[in-house]
């Protein structure tokens, strides 16, 4: 395993303690994973704007922007999977974690292999909603195979503009689109204006309410991303 193998998950991992965070950098490596670190919440912010995470370790108790409030954030724009450490390990301490957004919490100190355990067992249950060729999202199931979109047992009737942006959404789920990839790589002939009106197109056939989406979010600076969220 080398740290530019591009199949392997790649995790940030988020602690403003260096040796914790080297530790965690040199043992996700050593065990097949692409590691990426950052000392602060503003460092990590920074990084997840040029890379793609598929999956993220924070820091509870961290100098400026704490790892809860970080988790709040990032769940308003993204549905990158977390995983919370903190020192703190009472039951009311898991649980406002878990309702921060994170989707595992766990408590310092802490067995590397546990972690390991932990970080495989979320990703395992992202994969388990989508598979190559399907990408599931609420009541809703993409077939990007055969291009059709059903919520439960409807079909919903897509143009060919629509479903060229819900195919390139789909074939990086929980990961920014830049609207000049859409737009220069074909997906939508035209500007970046044109792209924003096959997506609000697309939201109206998705979304109940299409100025608060819940599964095509606008990335202020990235473009747009498909949320697989239940």
């Amino acid at each position: 395993m080398t740290e530019d193998d591009d199949e392997a998950p790649h995790i940030l991992v988020v602690d403003d303690d260096a040796r914790l965070r080297q530790l965690l950098h040199r043992y996700l490596v050593q065990n097949g994973y692409y590691a990426t670190t950052a000392a602060d919440a503003a460092e990590a912010k920074e990084k997840a704007k040029n890379m793609a995470f598929d999956l993220m370790v924070l820091d509870i108790m961290m100098p400026g922007q704490d790892g809860l409030s970080l988790t709040e954030e990032l769940r308003r724009e993204s549905d990158v999977p977390i995983l919370l450490l903190t020192a703190r390990g009472a039951p009311e301490d898991r649980i406002r974690g878990l309702e921060s957004g994170a989707d595992d919490y766990l408590s310092k100190p802490f067995e590397p292999r546990e972690l390991l355990l932990r970080v495989a067992t979320i990703l395992r249950r992202v994969q388990a909603v989508r598979t190559d060729d399907v990408v599931r999202f609420g009541p809703f199931t993409f077939d990007r195979r055969s291009a059709e979109l059903r919520r439960a047992d409807e079909m919903i009737h897509l143009t060919t503009g629509e479903i060229s942006l819900l195919q390139a959404l789909a074939a990086k789920p929980g990961r920014p689109v830049s609207r000049a990839e859409l737009g220069d790589k074909g997906v939508v002939a035209g500007s970046d204006r044109a792209v924003d009106v096959q997506m609000a197109r697309l939201r109206r056939k998705i979304e109940d309410d299409p100025r608060q989406p819940r599964y095509i979010l606008t990335m202020r600076g990235s473009g747009y991303v498909l949320r697989l969220v239940s």
